[in-house]
């Protein structure tokens, strides 16, 4: 059982309902409040890195975090890291993007709650548990980043907070979970697939994420592109369908920018040559965007952010986004 470090950023995991002297629960619970519910046989370091919801978390703060994160793993420890469930997506693609991909390097277990610690059937200290659990494990070295809830663990690029108020609140539609634990046992049952390190000097650049509907006219698209943006995400209907006047202003954008492609449904897969009619999978892969639909569109999102951040550019870009076209 290797060694662990806990990292708190703040969450529901460590909320109390009114220790902020108003309604509402509020993180306030640090790395030592929340560490000392832990198992001894776990050898547990803890460190407080923020005292923020989800929401408030900056692309600064993200990527100080995952910084810290991966600076313990290099040191040979396994890593827990709590954050708000609101944007725990982004934060695990990010680690995941920035750790080492070595086969012995230990993992980064990102974990959460859904009720408050104050809150009666509180989830947060099992779930810290389990994630402290698989983060000892052995069997976890060269998994990158996990997201460990409710039992399961979900790999960090295909994992989706799938419900708002439930504790089971984190699945991987597509390929269901890597493993589970259970009684601090580790049943892993899958490795995921995972793209080139990346090591962004900053992730402050202009991403937004544009969807599409029934009768788009493409104007949000287009307002959108106005911004002059540095890359965008674009979600598109079923396996990478666009209405013909959304096609249009894809189309005009050219190649000024990297354009990630994602699908609606949360089981997105591109098709490449099935239909045909105007604004099918033909027509907008012509138009040079970067395939990416094995990942929600947040995931896409950081994984962007991070790739401009590392300064990939052509055929490296597209190699970031490789595995999940």
């Amino acid at each position: 059982m290797r060694e662990v470090t806990l990292l708190t950023a703040g969450g529901t995991i460590s909320s109390v309902e009114g220790a902020a002297g108003r309604p509402g629960a509020t993180p306030q619970l640090d790395a030592a409040a929340l560490s000392a519910g832990l198992p001894a046989a776990l050898r547990v370091e803890a460190r407080s890195l923020r005292a923020v919801n989800g929401p408030q978390v900056t692309t600064a703060d993200a990527l100080a975090i995952a910084r810290e994160a991966v600076a313990e793993t290099a040191r040979g420890r396994g890593v827990v890291l709590t954050s708000g469930t609101d944007t725990i997506e982004e934060l695990a693609v990010l680690c995941d993007a920035l750790a080492d991909a070595g086969p012995e390097t230990p993992p980064i277990i990102v974990t959460g709650a859904i009720r408050p610690a104050s809150a009666p059937g509180a989830d947060g200290p099992a779930n810290l548990i389990d994630a402290a659990s698989a983060a000892a494990a052995p069997v976890t070295a060269g998994l990158g980043a996990v997201v460990c809830f409710a039992g399961e663990l979900h790999a960090a690029r295909q994992v989706r907070k799938v419900d708002s108020t439930a504790p089971h609140a984190f699945g991987s539609p597509r390929s269901g979970p890597i493993g589970r634990v259970a009684e601090g046992r580790l049943d892993l049952v899958a490795r995921p697939v995972r793209g080139p390190r990346l090591d962004p000097r900053t992730l402050e650049l202009q991403v937004p994420i544009v969807g599409t509907w029934l009768g788009d006219d493409g104007t949000l698209l287009a307002a959108a592109l106005a911004l002059e943006p540095d890359g965008l995400v674009l979600v598109a209907l079923g396996a990478g369908h666009l209405p013909p006047p959304a096609l249009a202003v894809l189309r005009g954008a050219g190649a000024r920018l990297p354009v990630v492609l994602t699908t609606r449904p949360e089981r997105g897969h591109q098709l490449r040559a099935t239909y045909g009619f105007e604004g099918s999978e033909r027509d907008v892969l012509a138009t040079g965007v970067i395939e990416a639909a094995g990942l929600s569109a947040p995931a896409a999102r950081m994984l962007l952010l991070a790739a401009l951040g590392s300064d990939r550019q052509g055929d490296a870009l597209r190699e970031v986004f490789g595995a999940h076209g």
